[in-house]
């Protein structure tokens, strides 16, 4: 990996903190030494509209253009690995991938085992059911089996709300939202509690199967996650998101996906 080649230049570094790091002003120079020939993304390739396969084959979405923008602004490559989301920690920290793109929430608890770039759009957690369905509130879901992905910033609102997690019949954990959203179109679960930007991605191709219940469990903001001390890319990566905030790539791939702006 690249970063073993930064590491013997002896560029290792204290880390920014993810939230505290700020746009234009905050994020220091990056030299020419320090700049990697290659970013090897780790993502979930099964995170519409973020990161997805098409009908193709080909990986697409709103993070894969935006971290190809950000990488042609540092004038480096970019290639795209799809990693088990559940493990993305250890994957990071092995060195098979530099970074996490693929909405990436900012956390107390990941801000210990990785550094985030500054945040760059916000989320939120939301319940998801079928348009038909009987259940109308999250109060509804007593009895009822839920699901989610494993590993997800969806698990950890549930683990925050103790006594709406305690109230289901069961929560089923999933390799991926797709797989959840299949079983319930199944029958085979009640609601699926789910990142507002795949839920709403997918409420959008199917109007007439899913509806959202009201209310947010809880609202996040989206990061890049990079090794502890990985200093130069770092900061390579929030120039980077700073450079494409100001001259309307941001915005231009925002639309694309979503139909406004979304960056933040």
């Amino acid at each position: 990996m690249t970063w073993k080649k930064w590491a013997a230049a002896g560029l290792m570094a204290a880390a920014a903190a993810g939230l505290l790091a700020g746009c234009g002003s905050s994020t220091k120079a990056v030299s020419s030494a320090s700049v990697p020939q290659k970013i090897v993304v780790g993502l979930d390739d099964s995170f519409p509209p973020m990161g997805f396969k098409d009908e193709s084959g080909n990986l697409v979405g709103f993070d894969i253009d935006l971290a190809r923008a950000v990488a042609k602004e540092a004038g480096v490559q970019v290639e795209f690995k799809p990693i088990d989301w559940n493990s993305k920690e250890a994957e990071l920290s092995s060195g098979r991938i530099d970074c996490l793109w693929n909405g990436l929430t900012i956390t107390d608890e990941r801000k210990q085992k990785i550094d985030f770039s500054q945040p760059y759009m916000n989320n939120d957690q939301i319940i998801v059911t079928m348009k038909d369905s009987a259940v109308s509130s999250k109060e509804d879901l007593s009895g009822k089996i839920v699901g989610t992905q494993e590993g997800s910033s969806s698990v950890d609102a549930l683990n925050k709300m103790p006594e709406l997690k305690k109230s289901f019949k069961e929560l089923k954990l999933y390799g991926d939202f797709t797989s959840a959203l299949m079983d319930l179109q199944a029958g085979r679960l009640d609601a699926v509690v789910i990142d507002s930007v795949v839920g709403r991605y997918y409420m959008t191709k199917k109007p007439d199967v899913f509806k959202e219940l009201p209310g947010k469990l809880a609202t996040e903001q989206f990061g890049v996650g990079v090794k502890k001390g990985n200093e130069p890319l770092l900061n390579l990566i929030n120039q980077g998101l700073d450079k494409v905030r100001k001259d309307g790539t941001g915005a231009q791939i925002s639309q694309k996906w979503f139909g406004m702006n979304v960056m933040n």
